[in-house]
């Protein structure tokens, strides 16, 4: 690639980047209603019509949120260290509880964006498609091969046992009836450590 194409590429990505970023941060501000073209110009600091010039309609903002949000997620929750195959349910409530501790501490304006997102994808089944894609990838495969790694006898199955418990979690600690409560680290891995437990039968 020519230097100047290259850098055209990296302006491009990172305007697309900004776009996306304020459209989550709008969303966890104002909610769907507030998320408008207009308003992510306006809030990232762009000329009016740069937003509609990478997304044209609403659903393809969405979409562009759906796939940034997804990529900010999983560099969150993905685990700092990954227990090998021999290290036990400890060794892996250690890591997904730092990851869900750090989740919840400094970003859990990803979580109301997800929630808003969410819902709306149960409404629009193009954004569903690519909600549930980018979720799978990102998130369901990465723990159902943790799971194997794990000993699991079923990884899938525990794998959706753990995405349901995290997900209650963060739901409960950002929207739910513990919005204002921080789970301490210990909290955390106590809770990981007995479904994992009971999973792996240890």
């Amino acid at each position: 690639m020519a230097p100047r194409t290259a850098r055209t590429a990296t302006r491009t990505a990172a305007r697309t980047d900004l776009i996306a970023d304020t459209a989550i941060d709008l969303l966890a501000e104002r909610g769907l209603r507030g998320l408008t073209h207009r308003a992510v110009d306006e809030a990232a600091g762009l000329p009016q019509g740069s937003t509609s010039n990478h997304a044209r309609t609403r659903e393809a903002l969405l979409e562009a949120a759906v796939r940034r949000l997804a990529v900010r997620e999983a560099q969150v929750l993905a685990p700092r260290e990954m227990p090998g195959p021999g290290d036990g349910p400890g060794a892996l409530a250690e890591a997904l509880a730092l990851a869900l501790h750090r989740y919840l501490t400094h970003h859990r304006r990803l979580a109301i964006a997800r929630y808003e997102l969410a819902l709306e994808a149960t409404r629009r089944p193009a954004l569903r498609a690519i909600y549930d894609r980018t979720g799978t990838s990102a998130f369901r495969e990465p723990l159902v091969t943790m799971m194997a790694a794990a000993g699991s006898a079923e990884p899938e199955r525990h794998a959706l046992s753990l995405i349901a418990w995290c997900d209650g979690v963060m739901f409960s600690c950002t929207a739910g009836s513990y919005h204002s409560t921080v789970p301490t680290l210990e909290e955390l891995r106590a809770g990981l450590g007995e479904l994992l437990r009971g999973a792996l039968g240890r």
